[in-house]
């Protein structure tokens, strides 16, 4: 009795065992595997490849991606896959190092998806803004240039700095169906068999960011503002594709603290335009803006940089689109 009761222990431990060992093993078989580095990624990468590739996104529902690094596991889970999908643009930190790593003769594709996209230069734009004072783009950039700046001599963490290139090109539909279609095209290389597949997926995709692209153009154009102050400055592209001025709280970087001269600023950019909201974001905590909007007796509203999911959204099957949707909302009274 002894010894059946032995084995049986031994034998339900070595199904765990095999039943981790598989769970570490992400790829399917027959498919396309994919890894993408955050979460919009992995929305145009399931979209365009439909049923014909197996996604898997590296950074939790929840996580903001600024705060993200990779451990071991994931490490190998990229060095598995097919493809592997990554912004760009200094905004992971930890490519780079990763990219190094890699074996010679690694059969991995990699795809840089910002690549197609026309780069807000921060340093560059901060030159135009002193050129061309009162146009509303180039003062936008100038203000995005100063608040990198600050974030520097404040001593961000290295793997939040992105030097002097925003990265936040996918919050644009217009620079969110380059990235798609940077995308679209690498599947089609890793996968020329289902060429037309990826290619109708992704008209399909198009036309849908086009609209959103419509929508957008004609709500800022009705507008009678034209400005924001938002506590994370992710909105650059939207800002120079559609005639915006954003100020943020908190510049590139999320988690970056501003100085007592910087919410001065702020303060007095907001009663100069008359600005009604401070618009902060879902997986930053909103205390910062909230003070501020305090302060200035105005209110709070989200504006979603669209960097990942909550697990309420994901529950509630929202993506990229139905988060675009809710932002188009928040701006419009945002800039009433």
């Amino acid at each position: 009795m002894q010894k059946i009761r032995m084995a049986l222990i031994l034998l339900f431990i070595a199904s765990i065992a095999a039943g981790c060992g598989n769970s570490n093993d992400f790829t399917v078989e027959g498919k396309v595997n994919v890894v993408t580095s955050f979460y919009p990624l992995y929305d145009f990468a399931k979209k365009i490849g439909g049923e014909h590739v197996n996604v898997v996104n590296l950074v939790p529902n929840g996580v903001e991606p600024h705060d993200w690094s990779p451990k071991p596991r994931d490490m190998s889970n990229i060095a598995k896959a097919d493809v592997f999908i990554y912004n760009g643009a200094g905004f992971e930190g930890w490519v780079d190092d990763f990219l190094d790593s890699l074996k010679k003769d690694s059969s991995l594709l990699i795809v840089e998806a910002i690549h197609e996209v026309d780069l807000i230069e921060i340093g560059e734009h901060e030159e135009e803004g002193h050129e061309e004072e009162g146009h509303e783009e180039e003062k936008g950039h100038e203000e995005e240039g100063h608040e990198e700046e600050k974030g520097h001599e404040e001593g961000s963490e290295d793997e939040h700095d992105h030097g002097n290139v925003d990265p936040h090109a996918w919050i644009s539909p217009l620079q969110a169906k380059k990235m798609a279609g940077t995308i679209k095209d690498h599947l089609i290389e890793a996968d020329p068999r289902h060429k037309n597949e990826y290619e109708t997926n992704y008209n399909l995709l198009a036309d849908r960011l086009q609209q959103l692209h419509d929508q957008l153009t004609q709500i800022v154009s009705a507008a009678p503002k034209k400005e924001i102050v938002v506590s994370h400055e992710a909105f650059g592209y939207i800002s120079r594709d559609y005639g915006l001025t954003q100020i943020g709280v908190m510049g590139l970087s999320p988690d970056s603290e501003p100085t007592v001269q910087r919410m001065k600023e702020i303060s007095e950019f907001a009663k100069e335009h008359e600005v009604k909201y401070i618009l902060f974001e879902e997986l930053v905590s909103p205390k910062i803006a909230e003070t501020l909007a305090g302060t200035l007796e105005i209110e709070t509203l989200v504006l979603n940089p669209v960097e990942g999911l909550t697990e309420e959204q994901e529950k509630s099957n929202e993506d990229y689109f139905s988060i675009m949707e809710n932002n188009l909302t928040t701006l419009e009274k945002a800039l009433q």
